[in-house]
């Protein structure tokens, strides 16, 4: 097969230069430059470039044919090896049936990058198309759309026009064949494959191809990412169909890369819907099921972010009704309480008024709006994933994804996979020899995986634990540096106690910790999952989710986890306190303000959650448009019609195949976020609504601006994810019932209101909650360095026990047995009601619209009967061909049989 080169092009170059003038002439309409005298004196208007026909195109130089896939390279040091390689890999190419045409490195704006442009004629496309089942119309839909609903007129500001949301008819679609071309609706046989179905057929052939000597059998010299990886090609990639800002010159090109843009990737049409199945047609179905859940969950938010915000508000409104706050903030009640000291040697005593901003802080998220949440929280999410699961399934049949995932399992085996394994066994099905890993080798690799996963997650809670350590070293420096209330005041001592400060910082190293852990284990992760070799994309992609989400849930969660359900839960009590990792550490276990531990739980969930977005914003951007900003410079001075599409889009960043994994990552762990710890925070949904508004506009900015156009992949779902998803729906349920029971003070306090209080009001709760101790009994190493109290004197500390002198001084009450109770009946009856009301809505909204199911067995039923109808029909024409020819002799012989296979067609 002829391929063409860099200096076989002048004889297009005749035909091509009026075209090319007028090109010139467009791009510099309304600029001055149209005759022939001002085009020479424009930088790169040489006589030769004048002459040349615009690259920015996606055609080759004939203009008919279009460009696939692009590959691009560099002569080096270790050319010839590299240009063995390349020789064959070409050639084997071609020998698949491919077409290419090499533009030169003199042709190129740095003088050095050769670009190989790939072509895929009708019958390679046909024959892939036939062996990747890939589904093609046969005929328009007869099924009507939804009929309009009452009040649609109120959506109009919000919807897209309609050939945006719908750029393509609604057509009935079945497998390829290429037998039967006549049977499908080919208008154009170079316009039949839309063009992310032609690359991903070229990436299908790229990714198998051998590069090896004929005669030779290298399995390893095998497929364009060995090739990338020894740096034999420097990037593989299919083009954009245009400038991102304007339209294509060429009126047969799409201009979807615009559409989009414009549609979809500026932020100041944050309100408009998603154009998803634009995004399906130029992206695939794997990057356009990302954004319809990611455009679903953000929907689905702001149902929970309006119901926060109006927990938070009764909060605000309900705040002079806090009659604790108030006995907090008493100088006769809270001031003439005197609390023990919360640390050994450093810390003194001190009085209980001078946690009054802390206790009013608390106060707006720990109140009883939050039980209600907490509980509206875990039916939400059973809402979110039921729901999601229906308009899944509506996708899946509207983007022909019904049967996919069992008919592309083996077709989508990974090269990988192919390569390494040497053993071979026949499959029982399709009785043909396929590769496999032996059991013994692959218990071996499974051992090894998960003794590494097991490392990098002890790792991490012994990073943790230094973490806890931290807090229980440092809290002894604020108390003496920031609080001293009676020997002197502070200024920055009023609003911040040792507690936030400790906590704040905390925090802060943790989640420094988290980033610096986060980067070196995904590297471990996909090294281990390559390990592995999965035999499948879906297995890979299903194994690297559970490896990064098992690290990802202790890395993130782990600080909140500690603060919710450990800290100040094992103190122990003056004269008995316990220590982390024993006395002789002198590490003593923090205690939780008067208020509870909610506002620190708040405080860490707050600074891991908004930080993790930050930073997330920050690196998706900013970071792009400064790497832009700086590849861009040397490019001011060349117009787009002098510098090459295929030029254009090699300067943009790779979308790897793990793209879309970190964006699912990303917002599986900001939905643990405000479902696991969601009774602490009612504004974590209303902070995820603005986070997410901005990452869809951003993601989408990014793929149309910043990214190479990916190779188009189906999917049917989010895989893995939605299990996932599953479990921490399930697991929020106890999370935040055991925060309400035993981090927020709610239980307490309505066990005071019910069963304790003289009055039933909550008036004298503060003084009720708090034991006593005896100053005189704290052993030497407990008391503080400047001990000026006298010891007859009486502290208070946080808990139930009995008063010194009582016989059963210093062991807990009843009261504290009673609010045990009580936590452990809430925890069952909250788990209960909302696990049934959870089931009970999932058994009521089934996983497939009912219209759905209808649909999908027309169309299985109308496929047989017409796929019937032209058998039968393309039969009687072969039998009547062959009734024509037959020599009169045997005809009398062959009627009766003809008639009867007639009448049983």
């Amino acid at each position: 097969m002829k391929r063409l080169t860099g200096t076989a092009k002048d004889e297009t170059l005749i035909e091509l230069q009026s075209a090319s003038d007028v090109q010139i002439a467009d791009d510099n309409n309304g600029n001055g430059v149209n005759s022939l005298s001002e085009k020479e004196t424009l930088p790169g208007n040489t006589e030769t470039e004048r002459l040349r026909p615009s690259t920015d195109t996606v055609f080759f130089r004939d203009g008919v044919r279009r460009i696939d896939f692009v590959l691009s390279y560099v002569e080096d040091k270790d050319g010839e090896k590299k240009q063995e390689r390349r020789r064959e890999f070409e050639a084997n190419l071609e020998k698949a049936g491919l077409e290419l045409e090499t533009e030169d490195r003199v042709d190129s704006k740095d003088q050095k990058t050769y670009f190989l442009k790939i072509h895929a004629p009708w019958d390679v496309l046909a024959t892939y198309a036939n062996i990747l089942k890939i589904k093609v119309p046969f005929k328009v839909s007869d099924i009507p759309h939804g009929q309009d609903t009452p009040l649609e007129w109120l959506s109009h500001p919000f919807r897209l026009p309609k050939h945006i949301m719908h750029p393509q008819e609604d057509y009935f679609t079945c497998h390829f064949d290429k037998t039967k071309t006549d049977f499908y609706l080919i208008n154009d046989k170079d316009t039949f494959f839309p063009p992310s179905t032609r690359n991903r057929i070229v990436f299908y052939i790229l990714a198998r191809c051998p590069y090896h000597k004929e005669g030779r059998k290298d399995k390893e010299k095998t497929g364009i990412k060995r090739l990338l990886n020894n740096g034999t090609y420097t990037a593989a990639f299919p083009l954009h169909d245009c400038r991102y800002w304007k339209r294509a010159r060429n009126a047969e090109c799409e201009s979807e890369r615009y559409n989009l843009y414009k549609h979809w990737a500026r932020f100041l049409i944050f309100y408009k819907e998603q154009p998803l199945n634009l995004i399906r047609k130029y992206y695939g179905e794997k990057i356009g099921i990302y954004f319809a859940w990611l455009g679903f969950y953000t929907e689905m938010l702001f149902f929970a972010a309006v119901m926060g915000f109006i927990c938070f508000v009764y909060g605000v409104l309900s705040y002079d009704d806090n009659i604790s706050s108030k006995e907090i903030c008493d100088a006769e009640v809270g001031g003439s309480i005197l609390m023990c000291p919360l640390c050994d040697k450093k810390c003194t005593f001190w009085k209980l008024n001078s946690t009054c901003l802390s206790s009013w802080q608390s106060h707006l998220f720990d109140n009883e709006g939050t039980v209600f949440f907490a509980i509206f929280m875990g039916i939400w999410v059973t809402l979110f994933l039921e729901l999601w699961k229906r308009r899944q399934a509506r996708l899946e049949y509207e983007w022909d994804l019904v049967d996919f995932e069992e008919e592309q399992q083996q077709l989508q085996m990974r090269p990988e996979f192919e390569i390494k394994c040497t053993h071979r066994r026949l499959n029982k099905i399709t009785q043909e020899m396929e590769p496999y890993l032996p059991v013994t080798s692959k218990c071996a690799r499974y051992c090894f995986s998960a003794a590494t996963v097991l490392f990098w997650t002890s790792l991490i809670v012994a990073c943790i634990i230094g973490v806890i350590a931290y807090r229980l070293a440092v809290y002894a420096s604020f108390a003496s540096v920031i609080k001293d209330p009676m020997r002197r005041i502070q200024l920055v001592g009023r609003f911040i106690t040792p507690q936030l400060a400790t906590s704040v910082t905390a925090s802060c190293i943790n989640f420094i910790t988290i980033m610096i852990l986060n980067f070196f284990y995904e590297r471990v992760a996909i090294w281990i999952t390559d390990m592995e070799i999965p035999k499948t994309h879906l297995e890979y992609e299903n194994r690297l989710t559970t490896k990064m989400f098992m690290f990802q849930f202790v890395n993130y969660y782990s600080s909140c986890f500690y603060v919710a359900f450990f800290k100040g839960k094992f103190v122990g009590y003056p004269g008995k306190y316990s220590y982390m990792f024993g006395k002789w550490t002198n590490l003593r276990n923090e205690e939780c303000d008067p208020g509870g531990c909610l506002i620190e739980l708040t405080t860490q969930l707050v600074i891991v959650m908004v930080g993790k977005q930050l930073w997330g914003n920050i690196q998706e951007a900013l970071l792009p448009l400064m790497r832009n900003w700086w590849s861009s410079r040397g490019r001011r001075h060349h117009p787009e019609n002098h510098y090459s599409r295929w030029e254009q889009d090699h300067i943009l960043q790779n979308f790897t195949q793990l793209g879309l994994f970190y964006e699912y990552l990303e917002m599986v762990i900001q939905f643990g976020f405000i479902t696991l710890f969601v009774a602490s925070f009612p504004l974590a949904p209303l902070l995820a609504l603005f986070n997410n508004i901005l990452e869809i506009r951003v993601d989408a900015w990014k793929f149309t601006t910043q990214f190479r156009r990916p190779v188009a992949s189906k999917a049917r779902n989010i895989g893995a994810w939605l299990e996932i998803l599953n479990a921490v729906a399930i697991l929020s349920v106890v999370t935040n019932a055991f925060i309400m029971a035993f981090t927020s003070d709610m239980i307490p306090r309505m066990v005071y209101l019910y069963a304790y209080s003289k009055n039933s009001s909550m008036q004298g709760y503060v003084n009720d909650s708090l034991s006593f101790f005896h100053i005189s009994q704290i052993p030497m190493h407990n008391r503080p360095e400047d001990n000026w109290f006298d010891n007859s004197t009486i502290c208070r500390y946080r808990d139930y026990r009995y008063p010194p002198g009582h016989h059963k001084q210093y062991t807990h009450t009843m009261q504290f047995w009673h609010i045990l109770a009580a936590k452990m009946a809430f925890i069952i009856i909250m788990e209960h009601v909302v696990f049934v009301v959870k089931f009970f809505v999932a058994w009521m909204i089934p996983d497939v619209p009912s219209d759905v199911k209808a649909r999908i067995k027309r169309e299985r039923y109308l496929i047989q009967e017409y796929l019937h109808n032209y058998d039968v029909e393309r039969l009687k024409l072969q039998l009547s061909a062959s009734f024509m020819t037959e020599p009169a002799s045997e005809m009398s012989l062959t009627t009766d049989k003809h008639e009867v296979l007639s009448e049983c067609l």
